[in-house]
């Protein structure tokens, strides 16, 4: 499932804030997502955790003017994709406004 973001941010700030955003998920989240890993290269993140035992991993592209976020889901939770995507939309309308 691939999320674009779109943003009026300077790359910078993009980058700072996406980057907090794994701080948040552990405060907000901590109970249900667990072993969170995230590497940068350049632009690109990759991510992984698990939440209530299922593995999550994918990507986030910093880009002029949004930011793409690509994320492979477990096979139970395909089925609330749709929720999924509007949740990260939202959130991340918010992390980027």
């Amino acid at each position: 499932m691939t999320v674009t973001i779109p943003h009026q941010l300077t790359a910078t700030e993009a980058e700072k804030r996406v980057k907090e955003l794994v701080n948040s998920v552990k405060a907000r989240f901590g109970d249900t997502v667990k072993d969170i890993e995230e590497t940068w290269t350049g632009d690109t993140g990759a991510f992984k955790f698990s939440m209530s035992g299922q593995p999550v991993s994918g990507n986030i592209r910093l880009l002029p003017g949004n930011v793409e976020v690509d994320i492979v889901l477990p096979f139970l939770a395909t089925f609330f994709k749709g929720k999924i995507q509007s949740v990260i939309e939202a959130e991340g309308a918010k992390l980027l406004a």
